[in-house]
């Protein structure tokens, strides 16, 4: 069910004030707050891609929709998720996409592409701290999966 207009100037509104927080407070200091933040920054009605690039303190430098899709497709680029984080020269990142049906569940395709950024992020000394998948009412990390 779409949102009404109120809702989405609602959904709107706590956003801006959650960057607002993060400005103030950037680091991302437990794994709740990470889990809270990407919940509310990643929903929507097309898949979208985010990388959450942060400095050696783990402390947040951008965060960044490198690219949106369709209602079950994202076009992911692991060279662009690189090329920024050298750009902005983060040390550390966290990828995080959305399923608007609402199954957080990872597909194949999830996995494999976290395991190419995953491994050439190692070749260039970036971690990957974790790929956090939103949808529904819940997220899936698969660091805690084991699948990172």
């Amino acid at each position: 069910m779409p949102l009404s207009a109120r809702e989405e100037a609602v959904v709107y509104e706590a956003r801006q004030i959650l960057r607002r927080h993060l400005n103030q407070n950037p680091i991302l200091s437990s794994w709740q707050a990470v889990m809270d933040y990407c919940a509310v920054t990643v929903r929507g009605a097309v898949e979208r891609f985010h990388v959450l690039y942060l400095d050696r303190k783990n402390r947040l430098i951008s965060d960044e929709c490198l690219a949106a899709g369709t209602v079950d497709h994202v076009s992911v680029y692991p060279r662009e998720v690189l090329r920024r984080a050298l750009l902005l020269n983060a040390s550390a990142l966290i990828i995080v996409h959305n399923h608007p049906a609402g199954d957080p569940e990872p597909s194949a395709a999830d996995l494999a592409m976290t395991r190419e950024i995953a491994t050439a992020s190692r070749s260039l000394g970036i971690t990957v701290h974790d790929h956090i998948i939103v949808g529904g009412d819940r997220e899936v990390s698969l660091r805690t999966r084991g699948a990172l």
